[in-house]
């Protein structure tokens, strides 16, 4: 085997396992002694999981200042917004506790804080001037991967498309990972970041960018996924289904951090810009149909990814590979998540702009497999009528 150049960042302390969140206060103070933003969302302080943040800083001898107007996708004026109060503040760190959402939200406005402009300021290939004040990611579903990768995805308000920031410096300090915060998650919602993981993992692994590190965590991330995620989904207090999808969920964002992702992410990061479409679901619609367009560019890969699902076939790659699409369209049916003619606003004439879109989209190059716009188009209508 010929082993082509590569590198690999991380610059994350990783703290994993249950009972984790009670260790926030000491991870806080080891980055300054002065207050913390805590950036979570609405659904973070309903379920009373903010308060139990705060308690613990609190009695660390942190003070903090609570931020919790993020939406599900979030948006450029909700991170200025964050980043001021942040500056009002004078925090010498930033807590993200919630989804991809807030996490991102957090990152971006810690390199606000810092480098100042706006988030369309720095959208990519422009890189941070300085880097952000230091940030603690406690993620509380099990799909992005956010408290490990120095990408921060953010819908612009006005134009309605998702911006990237991407630098090195945007990696959190210190990753914190408690299952026990992920027990109380809905099954579509437990369905959806799942899904998302799972994409990271598979366009990790199948994608052009990929290297050897990236695909060990890749491929681990989809037995991971196999193993636990419908566990999850059908009995939500399984703490062992639930370690094991925080895990995939933590090693796929690894994985892509120091990879790419691919066409399933252009179609749905284009889709989602639109009609703010969640995320988790935008992939599920769209990775079946990728997956099985992208086979030809690398049937042994995509046979490696339906064996890591659990296809154990004894054949060419390209027929391992389609059981593995099939397991993978079986899977979100039997999670019930929706097609995408059952998400609202979305109409077919709008489908010869979306597909422009995608091509267009930073991430499009590094698919498995060269893609164009009619592609996108064609890819659009199929998921479409199925």
């Amino acid at each position: 085997m010929v082993f082509s150049d590569f590198s690999f960042q991380h610059r994350t302390v990783i703290d994993f396992g249950y009972g984790g969140l009670a260790r926030i206060g000491e991870h806080a103070r080891s980055l300054g002694a002065g207050p913390a933003l805590l950036v979570c969302d609405k659904g973070i302080v309903a379920a009373g999981l903010a308060d139990r943040a705060e308690a613990v800083l609190t009695s660390a001898g942190i003070s903090t200042k609570r931020f919790s107007d993020i939406s599900s996708n979030p948006r450029d004026s909700e991170c200025q917004a964050a980043a001021a109060v942040a500056v009002e503040c004078a925090v010498t760190c930033i807590v993200g506790l919630g989804g991809g959402s807030v996490m991102d939200t957090a990152k971006a406005a810690a390199a606000l804080v810092t480098n100042g402009g706006s988030v369309k300021s720095w959208e990519d290939p422009r890189r941070l001037d300085k880097s952000p004040i230091p940030v603690i990611c406690v993620p509380t579903t099990a799909g992005t991967g956010s408290e490990v990768t120095f990408v921060a995805v953010i819908t612009d308000d006005q134009a309605h498309y998702k911006m990237t920031l991407l630098d090195p410096r945007l990696a959190p300090s210190i990753a914190l990972l408690d299952p026990e915060l992920t027990l109380g998650l809905p099954p579509h919602l437990t369905a959806a970041t799942g899904l998302d993981a799972m994409t990271h993992a598979i366009e990790a692994y199948t994608g052009r960018a990929s290297n050897p590190i990236s695909d060990a965590l890749a491929l681990r991330a989809i037995e991971n996924v196999n193993a636990y995620l419908l566990r999850a989904v059908r009995k939500g207090d399984d703490r062992e289904a639930r370690a094991g999808m925080l895990l995939a969920s933590l090693l796929a964002g690894m994985a892509f951090g120091n990879s790419d992702v691919g066409a399933v992410h252009c179609m749905g990061e284009t889709l989602g810009g639109r009609y703010d479409t969640p995320h988790g679901v935008a992939c599920a619609v769209f990775l079946p149909f990728v997956f099985e367009f992208n086979i030809p560019a690398d049937p042994e890969r995509h046979a490696q990814v339906a064996r890591a699902l659990g296809v154990t076939a004894d054949s060419d790659p390209e027929t391992v590979a389609r059981e593995g699409c099939a397991r993978i369209r079986r899977l979100i049916a039997d999670m019930g998540l929706p097609r995408l003619r059952d998400l609202e606003g979305v109409s077919p004439d709008d489908f010869a702009v979306l597909a422009r879109a995608s091509a267009e989209h930073v991430c499009s190059p590094d698919n498995a497999r060269d893609i164009t716009e009619a592609d996108y188009l064609d890819l659009f209508r199929k998921a479409y009528a199925e």
